[in-house]
């Protein structure tokens, strides 16, 4: 395939085009070492994603999620492939081209909200040292302006200006989220890739943080990558989803649709698993058979044909492109229209 699957025909913020992150497999010897084999942890991506959207991608811890992330943003080196960004100064640019001196031009515009707000913060710096690093490092604001542009970043993620002179250890999880937060939108950047941001969080403050993402895109216009596991909390947020399996797409529609209308076995999988708020509901679980396959040694034909309960022969053999199955929804199942999926 070479379009990249679009909500519609506007000119988008970022286009990932056949997207491959391989990490080598040594064999070590006494005297040197050899490749011998290479995870694919991103084999072949392709989307889009449109200014002001939120595009979220799920699937299963280890299919590639977080490293696609990573890639995008250039903290992982790209094996192949595309990734074209609409900057607002220099115009459409391929990242993957780009060295560390180009790409600290652009990190100007993208940013990461990280996993863990324990770890991501540095324990040694005040809260205003922290959230005005990208201030001092990009020379956007003098000491006096930079403590003003501060305290209003903190205002906009619910905290208070008066914690500028504490340290990580004097907040929550929850609060030390909200600071990540703030750092990510110091320099007001046109993308945002959200790491799975409240998954380290305990479910009361998770909807906290999901309600201040959701009001800070419809306030400031902004374009989120969202990483997640959680199929409820993409639900709430994003304005489409990608599904991944062992580092390809498999699908990805609008998210009312995708969740309405399943083209792919291993998202009905996904979403059959998915807990319910109602306890005394009623639903027919789909349990997955087998392990996910081992991306240093994928299954041939389809990645997914040894624990899909649909599978025939030629799934086996023939790898599914990801084609448009109706308008706007597009799968990587060969038997698409043929399935009566859902949960």
């Amino acid at each position: 395939m070479t379009d990249s699957p679009a909500q519609n025909g506007s000119q988008p913020l970022l286009t990932v085009r056949n997207l491959k992150k391989y990490f080598p497999i040594y064999k070590r010897g006494i005297f040197s070492s050899r490749v011998v084999n290479q995870v694919r942890a991103v084999d072949g991506l392709n989307f889009e994603i449109q200014t002001a959207e939120v595009l979220g991608l799920v699937g299963e811890s280890g299919c590639g999620k977080t490293t696609t992330g990573r890639v995008v943003l250039r903290a992982y080196e790209p094996t192949e492939g595309e990734i074209l960004f609409r900057d607002d100064e220099q115009g459409e640019v391929d990242l993957a081209t780009l060295n560390r001196e180009e790409m600290r031009i652009i990190w100007r515009n993208i940013q990461m909200i990280f996993q863990d707000p324990y770890s991501s913060l540095n324990p040694r710096m005040t809260l205003e040292q922290i959230v005005g690093e990208p201030l001092r490092n990009y020379g956007v604001a003098n000491q006096g302006e930079l403590r003003d542009r501060v305290a209003d970043l903190m205002r906009l993620v619910g905290l208070r200006p008066e914690y500028m002179s504490r340290y990580p250890h004097a907040f929550s999880g929850g609060q030390r989220q909200r600071i990540g937060i703030a750092r990510a939108l110091a320099l007001n950047p046109q993308l945002i890739i959200c790491d799975e941001p409240v998954s380290a969080l305990d479910v009361s403050i998770q909807a906290q943080i999901l309600n201040l993402l959701n009001e800070l895109q419809d306030q400031l216009k902004l374009t989120y990558l969202f990483i997640s596991h959680d199929l409820s909390v993409v639900r709430h947020l994003c304005d489409r989803v990608a599904v991944m399996y062992v580092g390809k797409i498999v699908e990805i529609a609008e998210t009312e649709e995708l969740f309405e209308n399943i083209q792919h076995p291993y998202t009905e999988a996904l979403l059959s698993s998915a807990p319910t708020p109602d306890p005394r509901a009623k639903r027919d679980r789909k349990p997955l058979k087998g392990e996910v396959a081992d991306p240093a040694n994928p299954p041939s034909g389809c990645y997914f044909h040894p624990r899909c309960p649909y599978a025939q022969e030629r799934c086996q053999t023939e790898t599914p492109p990801l084609r448009e199955v109706v308008p706007g929804h597009w799968a990587a199942c060969h038997f698409s229209e043929e399935l009566a999926l859902g949960v």
